[in-house]
């Protein structure tokens, strides 16, 4: 799984296997967030799965499915209020980390702690196209 670090509490990965999402536990992270919808792509784990996982690790799970065209306010607003509730580390992940870090620079962005217009440099700075996040704040950060 290729992990992106965001800052101290937050990162971004791929999709984790079962034996990373248990090797998480042991490095002290607290929550798993799983922003892929199940069997979007086969070999996949799912959301059972990583559950499973994530609980035998000693981890809180959320399984929190979008796509891009599906993210909703709400979608952002429960993803970040638990990045905010974890007591400790989180990693989110989807298929790239894309998916799930357009989530967290959309929320950043709706709490005024980032600026619409730092969107694709930011994501430039961690290798991230965040085109879909800018499109989505375009449309929906009225």
């Amino acid at each position: 799984m290729k992990r992106t670090t965001i800052d101290s509490k937050f990162s971004v990965a791929g999709q984790p296997s079962p034996a990373e999402i248990a090797a998480l536990g042991e490095e002290g992270v607290t929550l798993l967030i799983n922003n892929r919808p199940d069997g979007e792509e086969p070999g996949q784990p799912g959301a059972a799965a990583e559950r499973a996982a994530a609980q035998a690790a000693g981890l809180d799970y959320l399984d929190l499915p979008v796509t891009g065209p599906s993210i909703t306010r709400k979608a952002v607003e429960r993803f970040h209020a638990a990045v905010a509730a974890a007591p400790g580390p989180v990693v989110a992940h989807c298929r790239s980390g894309t998916r799930s870090l357009t989530l967290w620079v959309i929320g950043e962005v709706l709490a005024g702690r980032l600026s619409r217009d730092e969107v694709a440099a930011f994501g430039a700075r961690f290798g991230y196209d965040l085109s879909g996040a800018e499109r989505w704040l375009d449309a929906n950060a009225a």
